[in-house]
């Protein structure tokens, strides 16, 4: 049963600057392991824009609840390259009270604009909906 949907897109020039003029703005938004490639590479500003939807794109998918931290959605890439979340925190705890039990992510930079789709996947156990409402 799909528990929420979420989708985000961001202008990677815009993002890229943002990075560059506040230095800490890399480290509050993505883990060291997100910084880098599994080859130990930086990520491009593409990267990390697309990087960045997939966040936003998680909050929109539990429902937007203001108190999620960046850290606890970290987009990881599995076999073959394919981007995956592993969600632990505020983000895990929220998952659980809708009866999240899966997720689905798809990363896409073209044209300047990066996106995120984002799937919340679970068993609709839960007691509340991911717009609040109580079920």
């Amino acid at each position: 049963m799909i528990i929420g949907v979420g989708i985000d897109v961001v202008p990677v020039d815009r993002f890229a600057e943002s990075l560059t003029r506040t230095p800490g703005l890399r480290d509050r938004l993505f883990t060291a392991a997100e910084q880098r490639t599994p080859r130990g590479a930086p990520r491009t500003g593409e990267s990390l824009a697309a990087r960045f939807a997939a966040k936003e794109a998680v909050a929109k998918a539990l429902g937007a609840p203001g108190d999620l931290r960046w850290h606890d959605a970290e987009v990881c890439v599995g076999e073959h390259g394919r981007p995956h979340l592993e969600v632990r925190g505020t983000v895990a705890g929220r998952a659980a009270q809708l009866g999240v039990t899966s997720w689905h992510l798809s990363l896409s930079h073209d044209g300047g604009i990066a996106s995120a789709v984002v799937v919340a996947e679970g068993s609709g156990r839960a007691g509340t909906s991911a717009d609040g409402d109580t079920e």
